[in-house]
């Protein structure tokens, strides 16, 4: 099973920011105007990402952004879960994906990890960082 997110105009600069965050890359993208259908895209989406991935720590991260005519309504009822090998890496890895959003639960020792935060990146995704012992 992966994610995939869907962005509002912005999801070039989000995985971008992941890839660096996560130590990943983007393995594929396709911009709206790149697509079969480019020729009927509005202009003002034909640089927008129609579809992306990611490949990070062994797992994949599919993105978009919305497409012409469709709202974005933000991000609900998910977090995303990264895992650190150490408390150290992990401790790295809550620092870079919070660098600009927020923090909501500070990256600490818990009863059944080493380490582990919560946060909202820049992009308004949520995220949890664990380290188990």
């Amino acid at each position: 099973m992966q994610a995939y997110l869907t962005f509002n105009g912005n999801a070039a600069e989000a995985l971008a920011f992941y890839a660096k965050a996560l130590g990943g890359k983007v393995i594929f993208s396709m911009t709206f105007g790149e697509s079969p259908m480019g020729a009927e895209t509005p202009d003002a989406y034909k640089g927008k990402i129609m579809h992306a991935t990611l490949e990070a720590r062994g797992h994949q991260l599919m993105a978009s952004d919305m497409p012409p005519g469709m709202a974005f309504e933000g991000y609900k009822g998910f977090s995303l879960s990264v895992q650190g090998d150490n408390v150290d890496e992990g401790k790295k890895l809550f620092e870079a994906l919070a660098e600009g959003g927020e923090v909501t639960m500070p990256y600490g020792p818990q009863f059944w990890a080493v380490g582990f935060g919560m946060l909202t990146d820049k992009f308004g995704v949520s995220w949890m960082v664990n380290c188990e012992k």
